[in-house]
């Protein structure tokens, strides 16, 4: 069995990144800047917020921080990116989810500059994603792609299993494996036998969003097995992904442990994109001199 930890590829994009921030430094004499909109006090939240300013720091960028209270309206939240849409010196602006329950997400997404959007959650950007022609790509499904391309494990004529349909993981997950010749089954809440499928795929991805349910009976000794989920524990014992980690890792090929697997890959692939955006428009701006 192998654990498929996220450091050595973190610190890999942190580096390349960080590379092409210093160069975008020397070329406009300015930064790459994203701007982070937190609506409310969701801890979790906070926690994510504050790791993304810390990552951005650490390859050059310039982090801005625009914290509003729980009780902002819908409105309010959509003027305030509207402006940042207008603000030359903003390359990318994250809409930190999920929202206050009173706000609407997709009349607010469909507010976002595509061109500033570093998570890939405009209509626009998803369109363009899924016909191959798009600058970033969904955070967390293209970092499920750089660790397996870490661990040189390919998914070419390989049987995958993808278990959610989210635009967020499961679709655009579905679509990566499948551009890299991978066989796919997208799978969900309403699919029978399960397990029998996961038991037959070479390697199954779990975004299920259910902490601790998927056991050994899931798997096969042969199995690459990759958890996005995150859940507090409830035991006060830390974080805990879909997976049954202790249970499962020794009966399997290999696996992205909770913490330290796909969670941090999310935050660098979203460095990627923000680097990517900036590079695009810098490079839009300069065209039109």
């Amino acid at each position: 069995m192998q654990k498929l930890e996220s450091k050595p590829v973190v610190e890999k994009i942190r580096e390349q990144v960080l590379q092409k921030s210093d160069a975008f430094q020397k070329k406009y004499h300015r930064k790459p800047h994203l701007a982070v909109i937190l609506v409310g006090d969701d801890p979790a939240s906070h926690v994510y917020v504050r790791n993304k300013h810390v990552a951005c720091e650490k390859v050059g960028f310039q982090s801005t921080n625009h914290q509003m209270p729980a009780i902002t309206q819908e409105q309010e939240l959509i003027s305030h990116i509207q402006k940042l849409n207008q603000d030359s010196a903003v390359d990318a602006i994250l809409i930190q989810l999920p929202l206050p329950s009173h706000i609407n997400k997709e009349r607010v997404l469909a507010h976002l500059d595509p061109h500033k959007d570093p998570d890939c959650l405009t209509e626009a950007n998803l369109g363009k994603f899924f016909s191959g022609n798009s600058v970033v790509k969904p955070c967390t499904p293209w970092g499920v792609m750089r660790i397996l391309e870490h661990y040189n494990i390919s998914v070419t004529g390989k049987d995958v299993v993808v278990i959610g349909r989210s635009l967020i993981v499961g679709k655009p997950m579905a679509c990566l494996l499948s551009d890299a010749n991978a066989t796919v089954t997208l799978c969900h809440s309403k699919t029978k036998n399960l397990a029998e499928k996961t038991n037959q795929a070479d390697l199954v991805v779990v975004a299920a969003g259910k902490p601790r349910f998927f056991g050994k009976e899931y798997f096969n000794a042969k199995s690459v097995v990759i958890d996005v989920g995150i859940h507090g524990s409830g035991s006060g014992q830390g974080l805990c992904g879909d997976v049954k980690y202790d249970e499962v890792y020794p009966q399997v090929l290999a696996i992205t442990p909770v913490p330290g697997g796909v969670g941090p890959m999310t935050i660098s692939t979203l460095l990627e994109n923000t680097m990517a955006l900036a590079e695009a428009r810098a490079q839009k701006l300069e065209n039109k001199k």
